[in-house]
């Protein structure tokens, strides 16, 4: 039936390679596979095994998607053996019409590579159809004058088939007058034509019936009959003669309708109606009687459509010239037709890739397309072109087949999608022209790391802020697409610890919010650090990191808190101590407070909300020293109060109050009968008694003056009527001044107290004694005889009994004064006088702290004792000799200075305020003046 150019190829050495390298060069290398198979063929009929004739093996023939494609597709491809199957009804009558040699193109289509392979599938002819007649009655008029051996030109019959199975012969009936003979023309046709054998005799017989038979050469031959009725006329001797035997002639497809095309003539030597020609086509087929137009007088032939060249090329006609006596003659009439460029080219794809990878490398197929063109010669010749600024080209890969491929690099993110026009132009005059146009979109793969928006960030957040809030946000975007461009958000890393990390941070996964997990403490974190990442989908992921650092803000959420003056354990107000001789400038004692925040809202200022003197006493507005403003006068009291309050610098301000009970005396006896009236503790809530100030301070403003002078008489004459000598002093007696030992220590307390033992003599002695053991709040002392010892004293018992325990007490030890580094200041190395005076800058509060936080934490370990030790204060804050910053946190970053963003460090520095003149403030007298 066929077969392939392989087939027809002798093996050489290389035979093994050869059937692998043949699919790509076999348009280049073979001529057309050819096929040939009958027409009529039953549905699924095999006409050959395809892939085995392209060298494909059974495998290749699904893997490689084996297919055939054509315009009207007859034939289909068996995925499994490769063979060529018949897939619809094969008519070569309709397929080829008229022309002898009937053939179908087509093409085999392969993949992975792609190629292409031309089929040629020859029709050959079956005998399927029989003979037919035009007219079933064909009527004849001979002159009874005709002479033997006269031809009569009869109709022939028809048969779509082709050579053996076309007509073969006629015959008809057996009679004696007539004869059968077969013309045969220079194409092969027969004509049947009677023969008179014997001349006709109208009066012995009026007419004449034959049968003819035409017969094709099948096997077995199909014949047709038509019924001839022959009449005898009187004699008509002479037949129409035409010019020409056969009639050429070319025109144009263009020629419009009704166009004059061809005149045949005929002429006939006999006369009158004998001699009277009409015209009439003969033995031709319908299709070309509908395209003409035949004048049956004058032979006229004109068009009556127009004209095609691709359907037909040729139109073959016979005219036949008949005179009155019924004589006739035939001649042959070819009009060819001559092409035009009235086609314009087609493009036709035949395979399209429409998505193509991003990172597709150039020379890739993209599409495979053919061009047709009608027309003929030039006029069908047709060259493609496209764009030149896209990253595609064409090229041809056979006869009017071409490829689309890559020529350069596609990058999605820049152009989604090419739109492709393809430009198919024919060389004719003027050329024709036509497009396609195809959409090529670029299928995204994921090259694109994620982008923050910003290098880094920096976010700043006040402290206190509420759990789950946002504080910050971070974007990044990815230009790729789906997956590859969706974005999911993470912490990777942060100077944090890793346990607690999510205590502190999280983030959203969508949207990248980060969230505050806790509120932050400013005093506790100032500052952290994460590192952020933005990860895509794709695969592989990619991802980029940026960093986020978090500084957290200071708010004012810290009251001032003051250590000194502190209230005793029972709610006791404590005294200090003033010489009455003291000038003015005289440090009287400090007021120290801290505060937790840092910053402006870490600097303190102190102010005076009532004085029972005004004008008395002056206030460090930042070193919260009590200094005295004006000398002592006769009609001062001698016992002062001052309520103080301390402020930050935070909006709005926080504060704090502290009272100040002071007692102008030369030595401890005359403030007796002043000591007596605290007695009784009295507790008061430090904010509830300022808000009671405040609130009088207000309303009463205008009478302020007269209830100070008021109360500076009362006050002298209580003193006035004040025994001078107890019964409680006997000798070697020691009795309680009342409940100034505290029982314990509370936070923000001094670990100290004033014991004071009076003899009976009356001598206005007093000693200062420290606790050899704790005393608790319902235990009586009286002193021992060591120095500064305690004897429980029971109710109702005899004190004379532990008259050997009372002696007085050593002078005071009056080297007071600070080491180097104990001397409060910055660093606790400042530069000043040796006296031990009070600090007099706004630094000296946060080594005086330092040190009173010291003495309240070894006091409460019951390491503290109320003489002179190391890492204890003494009778009070000023009066102790040693101090130690042992176990005392470090608030010197706390420290704000005005006018700048530093801190106070652990640098050494110089103080330049000097102390007073009379620096012992609260300290007693020396032993010889005591003695007086």
């Amino acid at each position: 039936m066929g077969g392939s150019c392989a087939q027809k190829r002798r093996a050489g050495p290389r035979q093994v390679l050869f059937p692998l390298l043949l699919p790509l060069f076999y348009p280049a290398l073979c001529e057309p596979i050819r096929y040939s198979i009958p027409e009529e063929l039953a549905k699924g009929s095999v006409v050959g095994n395809l892939a085995k004739d392209l060298g494909l093996s059974v495998l290749d023939v699904s893997a490689r998607k084996l297919r055939v494609s054509a315009e009207k597709l007859h034939f289909s491809v068996d995925a499994e053996s490769g063979d060529l199957l018949v897939k619809d009804r094969i008519d070569r009558e309709q397929i080829c019409k008229e022309r002898r040699r009937c053939e179908l193109q087509l093409e085999a289509v392969v993949e992975n590579p792609l190629n292409i392979f031309h089929i040629v599938v020859v029709i050959e002819d079956v005998n399927d159809h029989a003979p037919q007649f035009d007219k079933k009655e064909i009527h004849l008029e001979i002159f009874e004058s005709a002479s033997a051996g006269a031809r009569i030109s009869l109709d022939p019959a028809t048969d779509p088939d082709i050579n053996i199975n076309s007509i073969k012969n006629y015959k008809i009936n057996s009679n004696p007058y007539f004869s059968l003979m077969v013309r045969v023309n220079s194409d092969g046709g027969k004509y049947p034509e009677l023969s008179l054998e014997k001349l006709l005799d109208r009066e012995e017989q009026r007419s004449h019936s034959l049968i003819l038979t035409a017969l094709d050469g099948g096997d077995p031959p199909r014949s047709a009959t038509a019924h001839i009725q022959i009449s005898v006329k009187d004699a008509n001797d002479n037949p129409p003669v035409f010019s020409r035997d056969e009639y050429r002639i070319s025109v144009s497809e263009s020629l419009p309708p009704g166009s004059p095309v061809l005149q045949v003539t005929a002429t006939d030597q006999d006369e009158g109606v004998n001699a009277e020609i009409n015209y009439y086509f003969r033995s031709t087929a319908q299709s070309t009687k509908h395209m003409f137009l035949l004048d049956e007088k004058t032979g006229m032939i004109k068009n009556n459509q127009s004209f095609d060249f691709e359907d037909v090329e040729r139109y073959t006609m016979e005219v036949e010239a008949k005179d009155g006596g019924g004589l006739s003659a035939q001649c042959k009439v070819i009009i060819e037709i001559l092409d035009e460029n009235d086609n314009n080219p087609e493009i036709i794809i035949t395979s399209l890739s429409d998505q193509i990878l991003e990172n597709s490398p150039p020379g890739m197929v993209v599409a495979l397309f053919k061009t047709r063109d009608l027309d003929f010669g030039g006029n069908g010749e047709v060259r493609c072109n496209i764009e030149t600024d896209i990253p595609f080209k064409i090229y041809s890969s056979s006869n009017n087949y071409y490829k689309l491929v890559t020529d350069g690099a596609l990058d999605r993110e820049q152009t989604p999608e090419y739109n492709v026009t393809i430009v198919a132009t024919d060389r004719g005059k003027p050329p024709l022209s036509s497009s396609r146009s195809i959409t090529l979109y670029v299928t995204d793969i994921n090259d694109n790391a994620p982008v923050f928006d910003q290098t880094s960030y920096v976010v700043h957040v006040a402290e206190n802020n509420p759990p789950g809030a946002s504080i910050a946000q971070v974007s990044a975007s990815d230009p790729d697409l789906g997956l590859n461009g969706h974005i999911s958000y993470s912490i990777v890393a942060s100077d944090l610890e890793p346990l607690a990390l999510s205590s502190y941070v999280s983030v959203s996964a969508q949207s990248g919010v980060v969230f505050a997990e806790r509120a932050f403490d400013h005093e506790q974190l100032r500052a952290f650090e994460l590192t952020l990442q933005a990860g895509d989908h794709g695969s592989p992921a990619l991802s980029a990191n940026v960093s986020l650092r978090v500084l957290v803000g200071d708010r004012n959420d810290n009251a001032p808190r003051v250590l000194y003056p502190a209230l005793g354990p029972d709610g006791s107000a404590l005294f200090d101590m003033v010489p009455r001789s003291a000038e003015p400038g005289y440090l009287v004692t400090k007021v120290v407070a801290v505060d937790a925040d840092s910053g402006h809202n870490a600097w303190l200022s102190y102010h005076v909300l009532q004085a029972s003197e005004p004008g008395l006493f002056s206030l460090g507005l930042r070193t919260g020293e009590v200094r005295m403003a004006r000398a002592l006068g006769d009609r001062d009291a001698a016992r002062q109060r001052l309520l103080v309050t301390v402020r930050d610098g935070g909006q709005p301000p926080l504060s704090a109050t502290a009272t100040l009970h002071l007692v102008f005396a030369d030595n401890l006896q005359e403030i007796l009968p002043d000591l007596r009236e605290y007695d009784r503790p009295v507790l008061s809530d430090p904010q509830a008694e300022l808000q009671f100030y405040l609130v009088v301070a207000l309303a009463l403003i205008s009478v302020l003056f007269l209830l100070a002078v008021i109360l500076a008489i009362a006050l002298r004459l209580r003193r006035s009527l004040s025994p001078t000598t107890w019964d409680c002093f006997h000798p070697g007696l020691c009795v309680k001044s009342g409940p100034v030992v505290p029982p314990n220590y509370s936070e923000g307390t001094l670990p100290y107290s004033y014991n004071l033992c009076i003899a009976h003599t009356g001598t206005k002695e007093f000693n200062f004694l420290k606790c050899s053991a704790p005393i608790h709040s319902n235990e009586d002392m009286v002193c021992s005889v060591s120095p500064g010892a305690l004897i429980p004293l029971h109710g109702g018992e005899d004190l004379t009994s532990h008259s050997e325990t009372l002696t007085s007490q050593a002078p005071p030890n009056t080297d007071w004064r600070f080491s180097q580094a104990q001397r409060p200041g910055t660093s606790g190395s400042q530069n000043g006088d040796d006296t031990g005076t009070w600090p007099n800058n706004q630094f000296d509060t946060e080594m005086l702290q330092a040190m009173i936080l010291a003495s309240a934490s070894e006091a409460a370990d019951g390491s503290s004792t109320l003489g002179g030790g190391a890492g204890t204060m003494g009778l009070s804050a000023r009066y102790g000799p040693q101090f130690t910053l042992q176990h005392v946190p470090d608030y010197r970053q706390n420290v704000y200075i005005p006018g700048s963003n530093a801190t106070l460090t652990n640098a050494a520095g110089k103080r330049d305020g000097k102390a007073p003149a009379g620096g012992n403030g609260n300290k007693k007298k020396s032993g010889k003046k005591e003695k007086k």
